[in-house]
């Protein structure tokens, strides 16, 4: 009786092992006498089943390596894809005539996939095909993160196969707006003082000083041999808060110099410049100049130019909807006339310049401070006569003290915009209210700008106000 169990059980799992194929049936294609229906599409490691309706005596297959066919009866066909590509299915009759040829195609098995990609970006429009041994992706996605995301988990099935067909939707121009300011304060304070004794006669002269006052007492004359009675200052003349104190009684003269000097100085330095590129390619922008830089090589002097002026490159890219990654290089540079260097006979300048590169993200009109800088120096000098200059009060008079301090701020603001082209008429130039004036406006009236209206579409843009927050307007 266990043998009969046993028997049966085996029976039973053949039987369900043979149901089984069935059920994994990728698509079934039926071959009528002289033609398929359609093509025969497998998937890689898959397989399908042909049925004919006519009984075939013998099948076979133009390239094994792509796909391997068996026989389950004399009118169905087991098809196991094997490797993509296209091959050629062949069917005859029992008597040697060809029953049809059918087209094979295997690709990749690309439905599991299909299903990862729905469950990660759900929503999105991604189109999916199979191309010889790998996959193209095509459709309009609606930002560059969720076009990475597909492509890396395209990656995953077909590792460097990946053909990459599709477009991010949305705006996909930016506008940077980038703000240089920048404030410089110097002070500078100075006190000198120095003091002459002097004695003349008729056969002789002499002086004696201390301090570091710019006070000399003048030689005696030639022909009298006689000193001048005021002794000869010699000082700066863009100085400024001197004082000379004389006394003398016969021939001796006494002469006190006192020189105080402050300086104050501001400097203020603003630059915006505005510039637009397309999501992932670089722009670039420079108003300023060159300046030439002579250089000694070995065919003599020769000349190059450095650039300097307001210089601003990016690379912005939309990340996802208004997410705005950038990478940013602005500087501002300037001839330095304070510091130079004097070689083969050429004064070469040096340059001033504050630049900063960095890489920020941030949305749709904020802003960031990507650079600043607070800088304070200060020196303070102090030079005396020993021992003198330490006499109380009157030690100043043999003391020179130089104070200076210089003070900077800057700080660099960048907002980046999301912007689309519009009609050339809604754009407003600095230029648009200003037009040259007729001969009679210039040589009568002495105006340097016509007040005529202007005509078509300039005259309707110079109409509205661009006075608020946005464009450039010539007053």
């Amino acid at each position: 009786m266990s043998m009969k169990k046993t028997i049966a059980a085996a029976m039973l799992s053949v039987s369900f092992s043979i149901l089984a194929i069935p059920s994994a049936q990728a698509e079934t294609l039926k071959i009528v006498s002289g033609s398929a229906s359609s093509a025969l599409n497998v998937p890689m490691n898959r397989a399908v089943v042909v049925e004919s309706e006519t009984p075939f005596a013998e099948l076979s297959i133009a390239n094994p390596g792509i796909a391997d066919i068996s026989t389950l009866s004399d009118r169905s066909i087991y098809v196991l894809g094997k490797a993509p590509g296209r091959t050629t299915l062949t069917l005859l009759a029992p008597d040697g005539t060809l029953i049809t040829n059918v087209d094979v195609q295997v690709s990749l098995d690309v439905a599991e996939f299909k299903e990862r990609l729905q469950q990660i970006l759900p929503g999105e429009p991604i189109e999916i095909r199979t191309a010889n041994d790998g996959i193209v992706l095509s459709g309009v996605v609606s930002s560059t993160v969720k076009l990475d995301r597909a492509l890396d988990l395209a990656e995953r099935y077909a590792p460097g196969r990946v053909s990459n067909l599709m477009v991010v939707g949305g705006v996909q121009q930016v506008m940077l707006k980038v703000r240089f300011a920048e404030m410089q304060r110097s002070v500078t304070k100075q006190l000198e003082a120095g003091v002459s004794a002097g004695l003349s006669t008729s056969n002789l002269a002499g002086a004696f000083g201390l301090g570091s006052g710019s006070l000399v007492v003048g030689a005696p004359d030639p022909v009298t041999k006689v000193s001048p009675a005021t002794p000869a200052v010699i000082s700066n003349p863009e100085n400024s808060g001197q004082a000379l104190f004389s006394f003398g009684a016969g021939a001796f003269q006494f002469n006190v110099l006192l020189e105080a000097l402050e300086n104050k100085g501001l400097v203020r330095t603003l630059a915006e410049p505005n510039l637009t590129a397309l999501s992932g390619q670089e722009a670039k922008f420079l108003a300023g100049g060159e300046y030439p830089i002579p250089v000694s090589d070995n065919d003599g002097i020769t000349i190059e130019y450095k650039r300097f002026g307001v210089e601003l490159a990016f690379t912005p890219r939309v990340v996802d909807g208004d997410i705005i990654n950038l990478m940013i290089n602005a500087a501002v540079s300037g001839v330095d006339n304070s510091n130079s260097i004097i070689t083969n006979g050429f004064e070469v300048k040096a340059f001033r310049r504050r630049e900063t590169e960095t890489t920020v993200e941030m949305r749709d009109g904020e802003s960031f401070a990507i650079a600043g800088l607070l800088q304070d120096d200060f020196q303070d000098l102090n030079g005396q006569v020993p021992w003198l200059g330490d006499i109380p009060v009157l030690g100043a008079l043999f003391r020179s003290t130089n104070y200076q301090r210089n003070q900077t701020e800057l700080v660099i603001i960048v907002t980046p915009h999301l912007v689309s082209p519009v009609r050339g008429e809604a754009l407003a130039l600095p230029t648009d209210r200003v037009r040259p004036p007729s001969e009679a406006e210039l040589f009568l009236f002495g105006k340097t700008a016509s007040t005529g209206k202007s005509k078509g579409a300039l005259g309707e843009v110079a109409k509205q106000d661009y006075s608020g927050s946005y464009g450039y307007v010539m007053e």
